[in-house]
């Protein structure tokens, strides 16, 4: 491993732990610069801002979470294969307290920045209008982005217990009927 390698895993490690401790804005960049003994500008040199360390962390923490079951999607998957695939590893990450901490920077990297880069792959809205075939592509990348919203906004909340099996279930099942529901005439 190299010093470069070294320090940008420090950073992402020692940035983690900060963020479990303690609310994202109360974690500066000079805390986790000095919590990874790294100059002041690792960060910025690293990733750029403290918003690009976490989706660094959040594509190296979560992101192979989802690539299993998501890889095995095409856009003819049905919408319960689909909502199923993206529901199964928020429910594995919220039962470990460190997941629900990385749930909870995913859900204020995305509501806060939403036109901020986001972690790569499947939080890209492009990919899922594809799913919804009887819709046309604008209400479909709008009915994923209200999907997408309700879970990180279920799954992200600071200081949160894991949902129960049957908050989980209706999640689910609103999920699937407003992806699913016919299309609204036009006026």
């Amino acid at each position: 491993m190299t010093v470069e390698t070294a320090t940008r895993e420090r950073l992402l490690s020692c940035a983690e732990e900060l963020f479990a401790q303690s609310p994202f804005d109360a974690v500066s960049v000079r805390a986790i610069c000095a919590a990874a003994h790294a100059n002041v500008a690792a960060v910025h040199y690293h990733f750029g801002t403290k918003e690009d360390l976490v989706v660094a962390l959040l594509d190296e923490r979560l992101v192979p979470r989802w690539r299993d079951a998501l890889d095995g999607l095409t856009a003819a998957s049905p919408v319960p294969d689909v909502v199923d695939a993206i529901l199964t590893p928020f429910i594995e990450i919220q039962s470990d307290a460190l997941g629900r901490t990385h749930l909870h920077l995913l859900a204020r990297l995305i509501a806060d920045a939403p036109h901020a880069r986001r972690p790569k792959g499947w939080t890209s809205l492009r990919r899922w209008s594809a799913t919804l075939p009887n819709v046309d592509e604008k209400s479909a990348r709008a009915r994923w982005a209200l999907a997408f919203d309700l879970i990180l906004t279920s799954f992200g909340r600071t200081g949160a217990t894991p949902l129960s099996p049957d908050a989980i279930a209706a999640l689910r099942d609103f999920v699937i009927a407003g992806l699913t529901a016919p299309p609204t005439p036009a006026p």
